[in-house]
């Protein structure tokens, strides 16, 4: 098996510092608390250094999010093996997708940040079909599961939907729930005492809607995403602090 060399090894692992420190400098201060001259100066660094790894902050800011990308994908990939009838399958990707931005808010919060055009038209291609590449093999992985529950007469979808259609109302919900959770302190006042359970509930009540079965009144919810956290996440599940 090849394996990297000292030095390439060495320019690995200062990449990564470059990452850590700069998402904790986004975190702090947004688009504009990072700089390069701010990060050399706390790595000890000449601005050279940052330049051999980064041509501009863009630059660092969209590797920032293909991190936090992958590691969502990593998680999708996970609940997508999960050996049970599709229906369930993708209720585990729902789990990953809660888990993920319950704990890893900082990951989440940086996504946020990046998705703009400022952004995005300061990058090089390279580092956009990264962006792009972690996206579509996140909706294909999901998509596969739409497919599966077709395949297996789970669910008939109407002509006019296809499975990345569904999958992009999913994702449309669950980002745009999440992005509220993570901005406004006013849902307990609104009467959403347990956002993440209404998100749940809505997209089952959106999957039931399309005929999905097994409907969610036939499946004990609880117990299979109790299942789903003990055998898919028990690491993650273990980190997280609050009550599912």
């Amino acid at each position: 098996m090849k394996t990297d060399t000292p030095k390439k090894q060495a320019i690995l692992l200062r990449e990564q510092r470059i990452l850590e420190l700069a998402r904790r400098m986004v975190l702090k201060g947004g688009y504009h608390g990072l700089s390069l001259e701010s990060l050399a100066e706390s790595l000890g660094v000449s601005r050279g250094t940052i330049y051999n790894h980064f041509r501009c902050k863009e630059e660092i800011i969209l590797a920032l999010l293909v991190e936090t990308m992958n590691k969502r994908r990593e998680m999708f990939q996970r609940a997508a093996a999960h050996r049970a009838v599709p229906r369930l399958r993708l209720a585990a990707v729902g789990v990953a997708a809660e888990l993920f931005v319950r704990l890893f808010p900082d990951h989440f919060h940086v996504e946020q940040i990046v998705k703009s055009d400022s952004i995005w038209n300061k990058t090089t291609e390279e580092r956009r079909a990264l962006v792009r590449s972690c996206q579509l093999q996140c909706v294909g992985i999901v998509a596969g599961i739409v497919r599966d529950a077709v395949a297996q007469g789970h669910l008939d979808l109407p002509s006019s939907i296809t499975p990345e259609g569904l999958v992009f109302g999913l994702w449309s919900m669950s980002e745009g729930a999440y992005s509220i959770i993570a901005t406004s302190e006013a849902l307990t006042e609104l009467g959403i005492a347990e956002p993440f359970l209404a998100i749940r509930q809505n997209i089952h009540r959106l999957l039931d809607g399309f005929g999905w079965t097994p409907l969610s009144r036939e499946v004990d919810l609880p117990e299979a995403t109790e299942v789903i956290l003990r055998q898919i996440f028990p690491d993650e599940f273990a980190m997280l602090k609050q009550p599912w």
